[in-house]
């Protein structure tokens, strides 16, 4: 069974992140050996410390209003391996291994599955 990487991160790190008007910021959530993009989620002060801390992704809900650690009820866990913030500093890529089926509800690999019109020919 994997174990998750534990980050250690300085508070002037953490003043960095930039939440929206709700308290959260995106969750860009990335397959470490592969580089495929597994799903988009949103951390809040308190779950962005709870990954850093266990190495396992904890996410806030928008639908349910509550902590939500990935695979808790499904199996399918991810394992925090590396952490990255952007720019503007209201998104972090969070480098996982996935553990189980997959990353999104229904089974799938990715939550990014589905493919959304078509390439125009120019």
């Amino acid at each position: 069974m994997p174990v998750g990487t534990t980050i250690a991160v300085t508070q002037e790190e953490l003043d960095k992140v930039r939440y929206d008007d709700h308290g959260l910021a995106a969750a860009i959530v990335q397959e470490h050996g592969t580089g495929d993009v597994l799903m988009l989620g949103y951390v809040n002060a308190d779950t962005l410390r709870q990954t850093l801390e266990t190495g396992r992704m904890t996410f806030w809900s928008r639908s349910r209003q509550e902590v939500w650690v990935k695979g808790e009820t499904s199996g399918d866990r991810m394992y925090l391996r590396e952490v990255h913030i952007d720019c503007d500093g209201d998104a972090l890529l969070f480098k996982v291994e996935q553990e189980g089926r997959g990353a999104c509800h229904t089974g799938d690999h990715s939550c990014f599955h589905t493919p959304f019109g078509a390439p125009s020919e120019s």
